[in-house]
């Protein structure tokens, strides 16, 4: 890729991505310069924090010629952060985006004097390198394009196929970050997803082999070979709401320790069982628990989509439910949570009324399975209600 050149950042000290998404590794944000026979094409601007680093690699990669393109496939602020600064830099560039990325850019202040327009199917000829467009709506944003360089089999994937961390963060397991990232930003709009993943099976070839090569993201790193086929698999199964790793999440709100204790014997009852009947075997069969009140809540929502069985144990609260059980499911419920089994159990000294909310909760999740029966514990676990989260187990396992 000699006329593809890197030009992203590290924000390493950026400790939470969209002011919600825990970053121990902090985050990229990608950039590239598309050096044409006779035109220049950079790929995207950057977050405001990285903008004096970018225009100053921008500049190293450009080596002495001008940019006559600014691309912009995404107009979150952590991409057009750094536009109004670029453009200042380079006046007589040519900002190329959608329709709805125009009305975007006087949303966030961006004077552009030269504005082209482009949507599915249209492409940009830099002599020798030609990008094609596609239209991506809702991946994350409704003026999302994605690009297509034919001659280098390079997909511009805008935050498609990103993950969190710095770019060389978890080398050796892109998947981890990348579901997380994911299920919580992209997570509801599945179909749109399919849809762009049946237009990427469908890009011309190039000379040689045929189809995308290597997927340039706006996050993580670039991918290729095995690594950019793992990808396209997983994106096939998290875009269908299909079943990742057979498995239960059991997900526990607490207030006093009580309803945890609980969770973690359904868990080993779980693991038990799960092993007895050889459903570990080959190991690809896992429990998981996460306590909702400390846990990376975005890694409770990963595992909760990943898996394809669920458990919520949660205590009363106020007559309604704990505040971090009621936060978990509102956002499984913002990000299109489906096609899974669900068993509850609920504590109340006096009034239990967990079940009651939490079923009314999952009942706008398209095809969610409530296992029956419910566990119900009144104030702690009694030695006599240990057959009851058997039956549980079992129902769940069935």
């Amino acid at each position: 890729m000699e006329m593809i050149k890197y030009v992203g950042c590290d924000d390493a000290e950026l400790d939470l991505f969209e002011s919600q998404y825990e970053l121990p590794e902090g985050m990229c944000y990608n950039s590239y310069v598309v050096l044409g026979e006779e035109k220049v094409a950079v790929m995207d601007a950057m977050d405001a924090r990285c903008c004096e680093e970018w225009l100053r690699k921008v500049e190293e990669a450009l080596a002495g010629r001008k940019p006559d393109y600014l691309v912009c496939q995404h107009m979150e602020p952590d991409h057009s952060g750094s536009m109004g600064a670029f453009l200042a830099q380079y006046p007589e560039a040519t900002v190329v985006c959608s329709k709805q990325a125009v009305v975007m850019m006087n949303q966030f202040g961006i004077e552009a004097t030269n504005v082209e327009v482009v949507g599915e199917g249209s492409a940009l000829d830099l002599g020798g390198m030609t990008l094609q467009f596609i239209a991506a709506p809702m991946i994350h944003w409704p003026e999302v394009i994605m690009t297509y360089c034919q001659e280098e089999q390079v997909l511009f994937s805008a935050d498609g196929f990103g993950k969190f961390g710095v770019y060389h963060a978890d080398e050796d397991d892109w998947a981890c970050e990348a579901r997380r990232y994911y299920f919580n930003i992209v997570g509801k709009y599945g179909m749109q997803v399919s849809n762009v993943l049946k237009k990427l099976a469908s890009l011309p070839c190039g000379e040689g082999k045929g189809g995308v090569s290597l997927i340039a993201p706006l996050h993580g790193p670039m991918l290729e070979g095995e690594k950019k086929d793992e990808a396209l698999r997983l994106y096939s199964i998290w875009s269908a709401y299909g079943v990742e790793t057979e498995g239960v999440l059991v997900a526990y709100a607490s207030i006093h320790g009580n309803t945890r204790r609980a969770a973690e014997q359904l868990a080993e009852i779980l693991r038990q069982k799960a092993e007895s009947r050889k459903l570990t075997a080959d190991g690809s069969f896992k429990v998981a628990i996460t306590d909702l009140s400390r846990d990376d809540m975005a890694e409770a929502i990963e595992d909760a989509f990943r898996m394809n069985r669920l458990v919520l144990c949660c205590a009363t609260y106020d007559g309604d439910i704990f505040p971090p059980m009621h936060m978990f499911l509102h956002k499984l419920r913002l990000k299109g949570y489906q096609n899974r089994r669900v068993a509850l159990v609920e504590n109340g000294s006096w009034a239990p009324q967990a079940v009651k909310v939490m079923r009314e909760m999952l009942s706008t999740c398209k095809n969610v399975e409530i296992v029956e029966p419910t566990v119900t514990i009144r104030g702690s676990l009694k030695p006599t209600q240990v057959a009851e989260l058997e039956a549980l187990a079992d129902a769940l396992l069935a």
